[in-house]
């Protein structure tokens, strides 16, 4: 069974490893230490081991627990990755449990996760719990930027279900968010400051864009309506433009974030940012801009109905003694590039608090629990 201080120091050894995201912070060192650290760990528990390098130092750790034959295999998914550590207000390397609560820089996101999986497969392993499909751990990089690692695994690993560890305070997450990332340039015309017959000011133009867009936010946006996820929305991220006090600026960028939902892709994004642009050039002919749709991550849904959402939702049900909550996640996850791969995926992780905080912590009960409804996912899913 699930032994508590066992995933207690996994957990606690994963903290002391420093994986900042190198592509969210220069200098940020990677992936490399802890996923090899991972993959010795799952060697002593007896699993085939394999590192997928996407890039110079960032590693994917893969374990695989082979079945006898004939039986679903199951990928328990989670990112090794971390954002900075800069400007915490505790130690982020050194993992404090303070009743509960075990603090430390990704100790909820998702160190936690990653620890209960391994552990819910450790404790399969003890107990001689006989399983028919392959489980796999993918153990993955760079989920906090790029998901470069999950794209890796599922160019060699397809299974028949997936179980994303992210954390769901042990609720059912079935959905999330999807996102795109654009580009807008507005076009004006520069011109010495004192000259306004001959000059275009672009940034006023940006400022148009913006407050049509606004617009097209609360009037319309608002109004669309996912029953776990809200509202999609928009905002500006970025912008950029002028060249001194007394010139008429000649071009302005703006960076925009479109926040999805299931339903909604890069054609919706650009059709909607290609109407704005035409709704302002309606009320100024002098209007110039173009627009870029440069990077999308889709939305995720799964059907209650699914497999292996039935095999967690009962794990949950059995092993915590408590009627399962369905919800959805406002942040994007891997969970949608497994579901791009064919792969019927739902996601389940532990409580906690201070994601990208100055002060993160995970309930560590809460690792203990999603640990123990791995387990019995396991044998529900793979035995």
């Amino acid at each position: 069974m699930v032994s508590e201080k066992r995933l207690l120091e996994l957990l606690k050894s994963l903290i002391r490893i420093q994986s900042v995201n190198p592509d969210l912070t220069p200098g940020g060192n990677g992936e490399e230490e802890i996923a090899r650290f991972i993959g010795s760990y799952m060697e002593s528990v007896g699993l085939l081991v394999r590192y997928q390098e996407v890039a110079p130092g960032r590693l994917n750790a893969i374990g695989v627990l082979k079945g006898t034959g004939g039986g679903r295999s199951l990928m328990l998914n989670g990112h090794i990755d971390t954002v900075d550590v800069e400007g915490m207000t505790i130690d982020p390397l050194d993992p404090v449990l303070k009743g509960d609560r075990l603090y430390g820089r990704g100790s909820f996101d998702m160190k936690g996760g990653v620890a209960a999986m391994i552990e819910a497969v450790n404790a399969v392993v003890d107990s001689g719990t006989p399983i028919r499909g392959d489980v796999v751990i993918a153990c993955v990089c760079d989920e906090e930027y790029a998901s470069m690692g999950t794209e890796a695994v599922v160019r060699e690993y397809v299974t028949d279900a997936a179980i994303v560890t992210e954390p769901t305070a042990n609720r059912v997450c079935v959905a999330h968010k999807g996102f795109a990332w654009a580009t807008v340039e507005v076009t004006g015309k520069a011109a010495h400051g004192s000259l306004p017959s001959e000059g275009v000011d672009a940034i006023m133009g940006a400022g148009k864009f913006l407050s049509q867009l606004d617009l097209y936010a609360r009037e319309t946006l608002a109004a669309r309506k996912h029953p776990l996820l809200g509202s999609p929305s928009v905002h500006a991220s970025l912008i950029e433009g002028g060249s001194n006090l007394s010139t008429y600026p000649s071009r302005c960028v703006v960076k925009l974030e479109r926040r999805t939902v299931p339903g909604e892709g890069r054609e919706t994004v650009e059709r909607e940012i290609e109407m704005v642009l035409q709704a302002v050039k309606e009320k100024d002919p002098q209007f110039q801009a173009s627009a870029d749709v440069f990077f999308t991550r889709p939305p995720f849904e799964v059907s209650t109905d699914e497999p292996v959402v039935r095999a967690v939702s009962e794990a949950v049900s059995e092993t915590l003694g408590r009627k399962v909550e369905y919800v959805g996640s406002h942040p994007w996850l891997d969970s949608a590039i497994l579901a791009g791969a064919g792969v019927p995926t739902v996601i389940l992780g532990p409580d906690g608090y201070g994601a990208h905080g100055a002060v993160e912590y995970v309930h560590f009960p809460s690792v203990v629990d999603t640990a123990r409804v791995l387990f019995s996912a396991i044998s529900k899913i793979a035995g």
